[in-house]
């Protein structure tokens, strides 16, 4: 027979009633929701859905815009005038 632990969190209450509605409309209860989440994690060695963050903030790219807004204040950084191109 498996042993159970208890796992205490916090969750912000609009996602955790929002999550509940939606397990409720599954069939699944949070806590079974959670187990199957686990269980996927240990079998896969992995998150089972891609997690990424918006590349606009980026380590690369803030460095780059740091750059340009060096190139900005010293007077190195040139702008153009151009026609706007609607696709």
């Amino acid at each position: 027979m498996a042993h159970t632990t208890q796992i205490n969190l916090r969750i912000d209450e609009d996602v955790k009633r929002s999550a509940e509605k939606v397990l409720d409309d599954i069939g699944l209860s949070m806590s079974a929701a959670i187990t199957v989440f686990l269980k996927k994690v240990s079998r896969e060695h992995r998150i089972p859905f891609e997690v990424s963050a918006d590349p606009f903030y980026s380590e690369s790219n803030m460095r780059y815009l740091e750059q340009r807004m060096e190139d900005y204040k010293a007077g190195r950084l040139h702008f153009a005038e151009h026609e706007l191109i609607e696709e």
